[in-house]
């Protein structure tokens, strides 16, 4: 049985700590590794690190970038961003982060998920799912940080992923990104029903019972979040690494 975790996120773009609404419009906030080594002194699961200026481009992480990050954590870090093939993720393994995520290559093959998890374990392998309602309410997958669509079934695109070898799965809500308007409770409650992998949710959370509720209502293995973290009552013009302890 997988305890249940509270995971922050940190988005980086050219080495910067930046913070997104709905995936557009990143906001500055500093060095990533102050924010990484306050979260060292908190009551922090895990951590999730996102090169979101590798989304559309061919390439390589900054591995000497993530190794110096990944010296400064003393927690679990898991890093996402630009990885293609399981040569990069050897790198960043080596680098010391523990969890690579998977999210556009995926859909060019399902294959790197499963050379990952036979060579290094499934438990290094995460996959996240970013999804976003179109105007008919229709839940529909995005790839390339929110910029392509992606004509699947997301929940029979889950069945695939677990299949393939991952051993989490990541559920990223880009219309809640950033504007505090709370999990995406039924979809995550019927994601969490139909997998048999830990399912981390994303995307909206306000406040320590957010945090609460998806694990404990919504059925998530982890909650993770972002702006809840770093932004002092919701102003995004007022900054501070504000973990809730619990």
């Amino acid at each position: 049985m997988t305890l249940p975790r509270i995971i922050p996120v940190l988005s980086i773009q050219h080495g910067k700590l930046v913070k997104t609404q709905q995936f557009r419009n990143p906001k500055y906030l500093g060095d990533p590794i102050n924010a990484i080594k306050i979260f060292n002194e908190k009551w922090v699961d895990e951590l999730i690190l996102v090169d979101i200026g590798l989304s559309d481009k061919r390439k390589d992480p900054d591995f000497q970038c993530i190794k110096k990050m990944a010296s400064e954590c003393f927690i679990p870090m898991a890093y996402g961003g630009g990885i293609h093939n399981i040569f990069q993720a050897e790198k960043l393994f080596k680098c010391v982060v523990e969890k690579v995520i998977l999210n556009s290559a995926c859909y060019t093959s399902l294959n790197v998920v499963t050379e990952i998890s036979r060579e290094f374990g499934s438990q290094s392998v995460v996959v996240s799912v970013d999804y976003k309602k179109n105007l008919f309410g229709k839940r529909q997958a995005y790839a390339k940080s929110g910029q392509k669509h992606i004509s699947i079934d997301i929940k029979g695109w889950v069945s695939q992923i677990e299949e393939a070898g991952a051993g989490e799965i990541m559920i990223r809500d880009i219309g809640r990104d950033g504007m505090f308007t709370g999990y995406d409770m039924d979809f995550i409650g019927m994601i969490a029903k139909s997998t048999n992998v830990p399912l981390i949710a994303c995307g909206g959370a306000r406040n320590k019972q957010d945090l609460m509720d998806v694990i404990n209502l919504g059925g998530a293995s982890a909650a993770a979040a972002g702006s809840c973290f770093v932004f002092k009552n919701h102003n995004r013009d007022a900054i501070l690494n504000n973990y809730i302890d619990r």
